[in-house]
């Protein structure tokens, strides 16, 4: 199984972000993703919100970095992981505006870029750019459509849909991938058929392990019934990880205790048919989390395929 991980700092919702995050700086950003590099991740990731209403701003906060530019900054500053979008909103955006961003993105970072995707949660986000929040879920389809021809080969890519149109505009750099992979976020029916149909992989959104093997298998049936024979990169968010122990109050879900007993937790999703976790680690502070993320790659991370 591949690892990989959610940033800190760069969203600060309050489900999942650590008192320290308030006050960090990109320095710390900067640091914990170099740390994931050397560590072996197979990925960092970011999230995507424009504009966060008030009434969603106590638990959401309003802390959400633009996830195009703060990959570009991270393409710059790491070698190895891979760059995720965990997960773009791109039906907020027109599909060739996206193109040109991700594309730019993949031929800088020399083709890191993994393309994350989801529909949206959030009304007055959609209202305020002009995009029909009821039929979120139409538009991204389309766009996704749209998004796999203007980020093909072609410097004049082509499409024609009920949205979307293009033809004869030229857009280079072309990404440094022959075919970006696009993973597709959400555990809902369509969600799960999004992922299906039009995407390369799959990142459930909150399913604990006792759901993914029927989500699975319905993820592959879809996929057959398309007559779409590619694998298809199954991924899973693991419970909050402190490698060893902690010696304070992670909460009752967190999985600690010494690199054997977490391999051997985690090598469950592997045998549910998981090919990708995305693992989180309990922290106080940048020095914790960043020993936390080396602990795994030199510890836990030998053990998961065994």
């Amino acid at each position: 199984m591949v690892y990989g991980m959610q940033l800190p700092v760069q969203s600060q919702s309050t489900i999942y972000a650590e008192p320290w995050e308030a006050a960090a700086t990109a320095a710390d950003l900067a640091e914990v993703a170099r740390a994931a590099d050397r560590a072996g991740f197979g990925y960092v990731a970011t999230c995507d919100h424009v504009a966060v209403p008030r009434r969603l701003a106590g638990p959401m906060s309003t802390v959400w970095y633009d996830p195009v530019a703060t990959l570009s900054f991270l393409a710059g500053i790491t070698e190895h992981v891979r760059l995720l979008s965990h997960v773009a909103i791109v039906g907020l955006r027109h599909p060739l505006v996206s193109a040109k961003q991700y594309a730019t993105l993949d031929h800088l970072s020399g083709g890191r870029l993994i393309l994350g995707v989801g529909a949206g949660h959030v009304q007055e986000e959609f209202e305020a750019l002009g995009v029909d929040f009821a039929r979120r879920g139409a538009v991204l389809d389309e766009t996704l459509d749209a998004l796999r021809a203007a980020l093909g080969p072609e410097e004049y890519p082509e499409f024609e849909g009920e949205l979307f149109s293009f033809r004869d505009l030229g857009q280079l750099p072309r990404p440094a991938q022959a075919r970006i992979p696009v993973w597709v976020g959400g555990s809902s029916p369509a969600g799960l058929r999004r992922a299906a149909v039009r995407g390369d992989g799959w990142l459930p959104q909150g399913d604990p392990r006792h759901r993914l093997p029927a989500q699975i298998a319905r993820l592959r049936e879809l996929r057959a019934e398309a007559g779409i024979g590619e694998p298809v990169e199954i991924g899973a968010i693991t419970e909050a990880l402190y490698v060893g122990e902690p010696g304070w109050d992670t909460g009752r879900r967190t999985l600690t205790g010494k690199a054997q007993v977490l391999a051997e937790s985690l090598r469950e999703y592997g045998a549910l048919g998981v090919d990708q976790i995305q693992v989180r680690f309990r922290s106080r502070d940048r020095a914790e989390l960043t020993d936390q993320i080396a602990a795994f790659g030199a510890e836990v991370a030998p053990h998961l395929n065994d």
